[in-house]
């Protein structure tokens, strides 16, 4: 069965979407599409993680209930991941019947069997990222070693998860698995964190301190960590466990037909400690199979620093798009930065990319279809299109082994090439001089017709990161919508009406 499960974090629902958030969820949707385009079934999800102290803070300062602030930003992110042409299947909010359902049940299971324990904790603690730190990691200025902010010192009863007991096992499966955790650079991260002992975790906070959270099946005084508690949305998607399930009963529904283990979560490196070590041993430690693949994805950078909400350097992905499109910012995002690695931001960099798009591809587009209707009153004509197969096909295998890598910069690169190659094809056949030459009204209708079928080819290699556009040049070309991969390489385009439209990527006024 061609079944493919993509997740993107679940996104702290205390502020707003940002070009962090945006490049996550569209590489996921971008893996989506590319995936379904190759005929298989996907389950895209995503979602907002909606307790723990930080939600209960800011909602204070609001004058208002927690889920009144999880219901406002569950809505801005959606109403974000729409205007970015996001193609999720599900979008999950952690307050969910559903969720906490799935929740209680994991804890339940783990406590029945012992992984759960009650202890005192003593340390030290940050707020805004809802993290334990040791004296030794926080320093002898006392500063969250992630967001730079000073901590608090705390000292609880809190109940623990058995973590240091996976750790062997965990290490077996990282290294008898060199692509469970890409890139490699993210894998020896997390084997050198390993290399050390690893400590049990902290699975609780009192309701003395936090009251917004899932309860404790088995302590009514305690809430879940967010952090378990948000992991465990994956599984609560996948439909492989009974919200219901409880302390007396397996738990587990239909397996066999559930969409886990999930084939990828996407996240960004900031975040790859919780997804490499405590989600997989809480996975093992509840006899469910861990995902197949963890893709760690860099930082959007400005200048040297992480562009984070926290920091205040955040870039809206919503206020480039009023100026360049949607597209045209999807098409920013996974162009310019390697899958892995971290990307600066700088608006010049976005206009270079922009321009790549509009003078490469718009502009192929744009010569093509108007040469169509002027030479040929808009009819694909009765010719074999063949000229340029061999960069077609070349251009396919590129693609394919770029993306089996993860290289999706890459393959974008390979795709854009190929339309570079059509624009020197229309350079050298000058289509406007065989126009003029009855005696070569043959060679014409052969430049047109590949053109024709470059451009179908075209609109199925860049749908998964130029959606909208993609969609209205295939209606330009005649077609009812962009073909798969398969079908636009075979398909036959002779006789096809084609119609030319405005610019698909118009230069922005910038001086309005």
């Amino acid at each position: 069965m061609n079944r493919r499960y993509f997740t993107t974090p679940i996104y702290y629902a205390s502020g707003e979407p940002h070009l962090g958030h945006a490049y996550t969820t569209v590489l996921t949707d971008f893996l989506a599409r590319y995936h379904r385009q190759t005929g298989a079934e996907v389950l895209f999800l995503t979602g907002t993680d909606e307790h723990g102290q930080k939600m209960q803070e800011t909602a204070a300062k609001l004058e208002i209930e927690p889920i009144e602030l999880a219901d406002q930003m569950a809505q801005r992110f959606e109403a974000a991941w729409k205007d970015l042409n996001i193609s999720h299947d599900r979008f999950i909010r952690t307050t969910e019947a559903e969720h906490v359902g799935v929740v209680t049940t994991i804890l339940q299971r783990l406590w029945d069997k012992g992984q759960i324990y009650e202890d005192l904790y003593s340390g030290w603690y940050c707020v805004p990222d809802e993290r334990y730190w040791t004296e030794k990691e926080v320093g002898p200025e006392h500063l969250c070693p992630d967001c730079k902010r000073p901590v608090n010192f705390v000292e609880e009863k809190n109940y623990f998860f058995r973590m240091s007991e996976y750790q062997q096992r965990l290490i077996q499966h990282i290294e008898d698995h060199p692509q469970w955790i890409v890139p490699e650079t993210r894998r020896n991260e997390i084997l050198g964190f390993l290399a050390q002992p690893l400590q049990d975790l902290s699975i609780s906070r009192p309701k003395s301190r936090l009251q917004w959270g899932i309860t404790l099946p088995f302590d009514d005084e305690h809430v879940c960590y967010v952090w378990v508690d948000a992991l465990i949305n994956y599984v609560t998607a996948s439909g492989v466990l009974d919200p219901e399930g409880g302390s007396d009963q397996p738990g587990f529904t239909n397996p066999g037909n559930s969409w886990w283990p999930a084939d990828m979560h996407l996240i960004g490196k900031d975040i790859l400690t919780t997804h490499s070590v405590y989600w997989p041993t809480l996975l093992m430690a509840a006899d469910l199979d861990l995902p197949n693949q963890i893709l760690a994805h860099g930082w959007w950078v400005m200048g040297e620093t992480k562009m984070a909400k926290s920091l205040g350097n955040v870039i809206d992905p919503l206020a480039l798009r009023e100026d360049f499109g949607t597209d045209g910012v999807r098409w920013y995002l996974m162009r310019d930065m390697p899958t892995g690695a971290d990307a600066s931001y700088t608006p010049e960099r976005f206009l270079a990319r922009y321009e790549e798009l509009a003078n490469v591809l718009g502009n192929l587009a744009s010569r093509a279809t108007s040469m169509i209707v002027k030479y040929r009153e808009g009819v694909v004509p009765d010719a074999p299109g063949t000229d340029l197969d061999e960069a077609i096909r070349a251009t396919l295998d590129a693609v394919t082994t770029h993306m089996d890598g993860l290289r999706i910069h890459d393959a974008l690169a390979s795709a854009m090439d190929l339309a570079r190659t059509a624009n020197v094809y229309v350079d050298t056949r000058e289509p406007w001089a065989q126009a003029k030459d009855p005696e070569l009204a043959g060679d014409l209708d052969e430049t047109l017709a590949t053109l024709a079928r470059v451009l179908t080819v075209l609109t199925a290699l860049f749908l998964p990161v130029t959606p909208e556009k993609m969609t209205v040049l295939a209606k330009l070309l005649g077609l009812e919508g962009v073909p798969s991969l398969e079908v636009a390489v075979t398909i036959n385009l002779t006789g096809r009406t084609v119609t030319k439209g405005i610019p698909l990527f118009p230069k922005p006024d910038l001086d309005a």
